[in-house]
């Protein structure tokens, strides 16, 4: 099967993509590497991944490579309020108008597995409790987006939508603007933090689940498509300020302080069913935990300043 991952050098698909090509697929990655990066350098000697330097937003270039795939991941992104608030325009025509694009060139007995995001759950419902049924009430340019993709994605039989959970973990191609990566890297670096808002809360899922669960559905592909799954760790719906009580268990003299003056940009706060994956039978492999300690060891390597998208 030949699988095309679009941003397959980024934060998820550096992990993703050498899951893929281990699983026996062949994967080609568009990705245009504006960060940079050089996180597949260690599976460039593997034949059956093909790499192309390029931008989704290149129609000519998308209608070429989609028809020689029986698979469609599309990672490609500007991710996170303040990137998409900088350049909205540039985060629209990457994060929605791309992905229509790509849709009017599928055929319809070709995969495809959209990442979207729980953020779209916004402040969340009844008792800030949602499920994949609860009304989406997006806040940020990114969630808005996602949404409208969304709904075109569920409009095609041979399509699946992850609703991903805020991701954590450490990846080849590192990002620290996530809020658990953020918030440890603080722990580790300055040994103290401000909270605004410290009781919202959020779902949390470990980037390598997030690769486990493509892979999953690739796997089990006929009896999970045309549904929109959520994607995260039922025992991490958390708040803020408990968030920092779990990094605290392995960085004691990690100091939080709460501004009870200013109000937190990103208003998101909800609680997530997962329910409906795990009853399809996935199940997660890492613990919030055990996504801490990887980040504290993984923060002895690094500084900040390459690792953040905005």
């Amino acid at each position: 099967m030949k699988i095309l991952v679009t941003g397959g050098a980024g934060y998820i698909g550096s992990i993703l993509v050498p899951e893929l090509l281990e699983a026996g697929y062949s994967v080609t990655v568009l990705d245009s590497f504006i960060y940079r990066q050089s996180s597949l350098n260690h599976v460039c000697v593997n034949s059956r991944l093909e790499i192309v330097d390029g931008d989704i937003r290149d129609q000519s270039l998308i209608k070429k490579l989609i028809p020689k795939h029986d698979a469609v991941v599309p990672l490609a992104a500007l991710v996170g309020a303040p990137l998409c608030d900088r350049d909205p325009f540039a985060a629209t025509s990457v994060n929605r108008d791309s992905v229509f694009s790509m849709l009017k060139t599928l055929s319809a007995n070709q995969w495809l597995l959209m990442p979207t995001t729980n953020s779209a759950y916004g402040t969340g419902g009844i008792g800030n409790f949602c499920d994949e049924n609860s009304p989406l009430k997006p806040i940020s340019r990114y969630a808005i987006d996602k949404v409208e993709i969304e709904s075109a994605v569920m409009e095609r039989e041979n399509a699946i939508s992850f609703r991903l959970a805020t991701v954590f973990g450490v990846s080849p191609r590192m990002r620290l603007d996530l809020l658990v990566n953020d918030f440890t890297y603080r722990a580790v670096h300055d040994r103290f933090i401000v909270l605004f808002e410290p009781s919202f809360k959020r779902n949390y899922i470990h980037v390598r689940d997030v690769a486990r669960a493509f892979m999953f559905s690739l796997q089990n592909f006929s009896r999970m498509k045309s549904n929109i799954y959520n994607v995260g760790l039922s025992d991490a719906n958390i708040s803020k300020r408990e968030l920092c009580d779990v990094i605290k268990k392995q960085i004691p003299d990690f100091a939080v302080f709460e501004d009870k003056i200013k109000s937190d940009p990103d208003q998101r706060n909800y609680i997530v069913s997962n329910s409906k994956i795990e009853a399809a039978g996935f199940r997660t492999s890492f613990t919030l935990q055990q996504g801490i300690a990887e980040l504290i060891k993984g923060f002895c390597m690094f500084n900040a300043r390459p690792h953040r998208n905005a």
